[in-house]
């Protein structure tokens, strides 16, 4: 289990994610896009719910823990939240790609956070490469909710292949 660096009521460390934002052309599979840059300074203000995933296309991640916030995103922007992302140390291109099979569109930012940058800050990180399939140092599995920058809800699994804490449902009661 990863052992967080921070808790409710710390301010998250900058952090620069890359992503590939949502546009209309997206939606030919043979679509790239063209990525950009995200950095926390652009959550100041406002109300940020952010899931870690391991990976993109693993099965927790692509079965359990995102269709659910999609299914949910209305519910949450009802409780407040201006900006809902999952966050992830693939590739920028693998999340678009990802992002859009589960079809996300333009509601679920699909985050990288490269070489674990950020979340290794957070002490939110695992190391996957003992199976054997290349997977190496990842994002656990957690979510975070912040309000101006600040942490006011944090849940880290104790096991990355399960979604509890981290699911929509316990993000929606802490709301």
């Amino acid at each position: 289990m990863a052992t967080p660096s921070i808790k409710v009521g710390d301010e998250v460390p900058q952090g620069t994610f890359v992503y590939v934002p949502f546009t209309p052309e997206l939606e030919d599979s043979s679509a790239c896009g063209i990525p950009t840059k995200i950095s926390t300074d652009a959550w100041k203000g406002k109300k940020v719910l952010l899931f870690a995933v391991p990976g993109a296309f693993t099965p927790s991640c692509h079965a359990n823990h995102a269709p659910p916030y999609l299914a949910k995103v209305d519910e949450l922007k009802a409780k407040g939240i201006d900006v809902i992302a999952v966050v992830s140390a693939n590739d920028p291109f693998v999340l678009s790609g990802w992002s859009r099979i589960l079809g996300f569109g333009d509601k679920i930012l699909a985050l990288s956070d490269p070489d674990t940058q950020w979340t290794s800050k957070l002490g939110l990180t695992v190391d996957l490469s003992g199976l054997g399939i290349g997977l190496g140092k990842r994002t656990t599995r957690f979510a975070l909710v912040l309000d101006d920058l600040k942490v006011k809800y944090i849940g880290v699994e104790s096991d990355p292949s399960q979604v509890t804490v981290s699911g929509v449902d316990a993000v929606l009661s802490a709301l």
